[in-house]
């Protein structure tokens, strides 16, 4: 009974001593949260995608708290709320948060099945990651789209599908967040995110082939040449031939368009344009205008008897 006795109170003191050390470890290491990042975390939509450059909404929500804390919530923004989200955060957290200009993924690839026919079969595992490490993939173009799917597969918000008749991925831009899954996916980064611009109008090169003009458009028919015409055309300087291959600054760019009409390969895309009114046919020229009372047949016949007449006068003559 006694040795009963003694192994309860000896379990009893140790359990005092653990409840006491872990006490003091608690207030000694313990660490404080601001209770406005679950504040933000809540205001948040909860996709985790990433878009934001941090690990997660809670990353973000702690940043927003700090950049609070700063003075400045620049450079700080949600690509899947927008702007009414990240105006609820600056409301609640008592900043005042710049507009940034919503952006979407923008596919700059033109190799359609019809412009880049294949020349080999791949027979490997069906991803673009793993085509892309075997080499130039199933195309003789080493930088296209290898039409495997993984943005496709990233987007968590069905924004990107794949077509079946052109083989390319295309963005539905209603649903598109520019999270940047998708650019993260691509192995050949061919998916850039560009501001989506006044009534979502945009000019981008569609090519990011950086082959000689010659070899480049061997393996398609719709690849960027670097000729230089678009860049010499652009009156605002928006356009620069770096590697064999243009590329339009969208913070340079003015939509002006001209730089679409000298393409000889038609590598440049303008999106969401109205279509341009069919020029007028040019006026027919108008029919000569006859005397009142005169025909012009009938002045005509007058013209060739007036002869005849004088020559009657001077017989009788």
């Amino acid at each position: 009974m006694n040795f009963i006795l003694i192994a309860v109170i000896v379990l009893g003191a140790i359990g005092l001593i653990a409840a006491l050390v872990l006490y003091a470890a608690s207030k000694k290491f313990a660490v404080y949260e601001d209770p406005r990042i679950a504040q933000v975390n809540a205001l948040l939509p909860g996709a985790n995608c990433g878009g934001c450059g941090f690990p997660g909404c809670g990353g973000m929500a702690d940043a927003l708290v700090k950049g609070a804390d700063a003075g400045s919530l620049d450079g700080l923004l949600c690509p899947v709320g927008g702007a009414d989200t990240m105006g609820k955060v600056a409301d609640l957290l008592g900043m005042a948060i710049a507009n940034g200009e919503p952006k979407v993924a923008v596919v700059r690839c033109n190799g359609t099945c019809e412009h880049r026919p294949k020349i080999a079969e791949y027979a490997g595992l069906r991803t673009c990651a793993a085509m892309h490490a075997c080499g130039a993939g199933e195309t003789a173009c080493g930088f296209g789209c290898l039409g495997c799917g993984d943005c496709v597969a990233a987007c968590k918000f069905d924004a990107i599908h794949m077509n079946a008749e052109t083989g390319l991925p295309e963005v539905d831009e209603d649903k598109c967040t520019a999270c940047g899954a998708c650019t993260k996916a691509c192995p050949r980064g061919i998916i850039e995110l560009r501001k989506k611009g006044p009534k979502g109008r945009r000019v981008y090169v569609s090519c990011v082939n950086k082959d000689k003009g010659a070899v480049s458009m061997k393996a398609c028919k719709a690849s960027c040449i670097g000729c230089g015409k678009c860049e010499k055309e652009c009156p605002f300087g928006a356009i620069a031939v770096t590697a064999n291959c243009s590329y339009i600054d969208p913070e340079k760019c003015r939509l002006c368009r001209k730089c679409v009409a000298v393409c000889p390969t038609k590598a440049i895309h303008d999106v969401n344009f109205p279509t341009p009114a069919p020029a007028p046919k040019p006026k027919e020229p108008a029919a000569p205008k006859a005397e009142t009372g005169t025909p012009v047949a009938a002045k005509a016949d007058a013209k060739k008897t007036e002869p005849a007449k004088a020559e009657g006068k001077e017989a009788q003559a």
